[in-house]
């Protein structure tokens, strides 16, 4: 690492304050694999790649009241290496093979951890959001295996000069929830609580590709706008999962939340940006129209709030989050929810991963499962016959 400070410093980006603090979210999957892993060889090649990926070792340090940094230093990144006597398959405790990191001052920002089995190795790594989001993650992953393989890989582009917003067009007045709401599709409301793995449970869903064709050939008749298996899954998952964990009271709004990566919208925007390069799609519907809204109906309008997603609403979003940061301080980040707490739904579309490529010449992971503790989260995930949909549901 450089000795100068200000050389191993990088500013967050407005979005990536989002993930700081008590009760932020990291980014946590296992890969399963069938033989063993040169943990040595692991370890010194990821020593290598991290000179094209800076923020994975690094720690969290705080530069003003009003601005996080990443310190870019050894300590940073964890890698560790244990031995188990339990198969892969045999083991429904998950956790055991993941060393979760904190988003707080001065933790390490980035823990892998290789768990040797009588079946293979287990590969866990716990990235805070802070520093990547599913996109990055998954780029920074590959791109270990393909340096691990003597293979080039696309360089990751670090500008995260490139979300600052205009300070002359700055909103003057003070921000407040509703503002949060609606230039940023986020939820200004208490402070973020942690919450305990013992108080989640996880559930699988598989929606397969004859059945969505079948109910998307179906749903297309109502509507001329396309809709996307993406816009059909969400919209089922919010009809039977909203109505369960709407908390009731004088407000019964739900609220479904997607994030939509803005490499593909912003021309000229970097590709292989590494960072958080997401907006929120908020869709907002009372609980009686929930319940009596067709499901087409539901996807457009989920759909239609995805397209929202343009220049001017990016710029909107990163100028929300910069004045409220600037208003108040760094600390307002830990009330801030990507999901309403009491009555949200977050669906995350990540069924383009690239699972098979994270291969360390030990073929390719034989089964893989996300862990990232998201309280009424959804994750889509690539699956043989269709979709996987991954729940992080509060235990009733």
């Amino acid at each position: 690492m450089k000795n100068n400070l200000s050389d191993r410093i990088i500013p967050l980006s407005s979005i990536d304050h989002i993930f700081t603090g008590t009760g932020s979210y990291t980014i946590e999957f296992i890969f399963a694999y069938q033989e063993k892993l040169d943990d040595k060889s692991l370890r010194s090649s990821l020593l290598e790649v991290i000179k094209h990926f800076p923020p994975v070792s690094s720690k969290l340090v705080k530069l003003t009241d009003k601005e996080y940094g990443f310190e870019l230093s050894s300590e940073g990144l964890v890698f560790e290496v244990q031995e188990s006597s339990v198969r892969f398959e045999e083991n429904d405790a998950k956790y055991d093979y993941i060393n979760p990191v904190n988003t707080l001052e001065g933790d390490p920002l980035t823990k892998i951890k290789v768990t040797h089995t009588p079946g293979g190795s287990v590969l866990g790594v716990s990235i805070s959001h802070a520093i990547a989001d599913g996109f990055s993650y998954f780029h920074f992953l590959s791109s270990w295996a393909k340096f691990y393989q003597g293979r080039s890989f696309f360089p990751p582009i670090h500008q995260r000069t490139l979300l600052v917003s205009n300070q002359d067009k700055l909103q003057k007045n003070p921000v407040v929830s509703q503002d949060v709401l609606r230039d940023a599709g986020l939820f200004l409301e208490d402070k973020r609580k942690v919450i305990k793995k013992e108080d989640l449970k996880w559930e699988s869903r598989i929606f397969r590709f004859a059945e969505l064709k079948e109910l998307l050939a179906q749903e297309q008749k109502n509507t001329d706008t396309r809709l996307s298996f993406n816009d059909i899954i969400t919209a089922q998952l919010s009809k039977e999962y909203l109505s369960k964990w709407q908390a009731g009271g004088q407000d019964d709004t739900c609220y479904i939340s997607c994030p939509v990566d803005f490499r593909r919208i912003l021309e000229g925007f970097p590709k292989t940006y590494f960072g958080n390069a997401v907006s929120l799609a908020t869709t907002a519907l009372s609980l009686e129209e929930l319940n009596s809204i067709s499901l087409s109906d539901l996807a457009l309008r989920i759909r239609t709030n995805v397209k929202k997603v343009d220049r001017k609403r990016i710029e909107t979003n990163l100028s929300c989050l910069t004045v409220l940061r600037n208003q108040q301080n760094i600390n307002i980040f830990e009330n801030l929810h990507v999901m309403h707490p009491d009555s949200g739904l977050l669906v995350t579309n990540l069924s383009r991963l690239p699972v098979p490529e994270i291969e360390f010449n030990a073929g390719p992971p034989s089964d893989y499962s996300i862990l990232t503790q998201t309280v009424r989260g959804a994750v889509i995930l690539p699956h043989p016959d269709g979709f996987e949909v991954r729940l992080c549901c509060p235990i009733d």
